[in-house]
């Protein structure tokens, strides 16, 4: 590696041996490697502990750095009027009682948005079109 490493790493695709590596080819003392994802829930990241002493920075994210209390209302207020399209991103429905088989989806590491019911919509008080779909 040119000059003893890249400024900047990002990896997004959650394996763990493309993360060790996002981490090991970042520049002693300024690099930073951005790790987007998941990796299997046993994987094992071993970097030797040097590269962790060497002031290099790890960072971390999942679910985009996603906030709960300011962009949970945001999207569902986009949601509710439409302008947010996700039946494009839905590759499976799954009733709350098949739960178990969208954590075997997540294991077998498929990329799936899975959406699971246990409200209807009608009992949050927003009663619309919606209702149909949601039943």
């Amino acid at each position: 590696m040119a000059g003893g490493g890249v400024d900047q790493s990002i990896q997004c695709t959650g394996n763990i041996n493309a993360m060790t590596s996002a981490f090991e080819c970042v520049h002693d003392g300024w690099g930073v490697a951005v790790l987007v994802g998941a990796p299997n829930k046993d994987a094992v990241s071993m970097t030797k502990p040097l590269n962790k002493l060497n002031e290099r920075t790890h960072k971390g994210t999942i679910f985009w750095n996603y906030k709960p209390q300011t962009d949970l209302p945001f999207f569902v207020d986009t949601y509710m009027k439409m302008e947010l399209d996700v039946e494009k991103f839905i590759t499976h429905r799954i009733s709350f009682s098949e739960m178990n088989k969208a954590f075997d989806y997540m294991l077998k590491e498929v990329f799936v948005v899975l959406l699971g019911w246990m409200i209807k919509p009608a009992t949050w008080g927003m009663l619309s079109e919606r209702d149909a779909m949601f039943g």
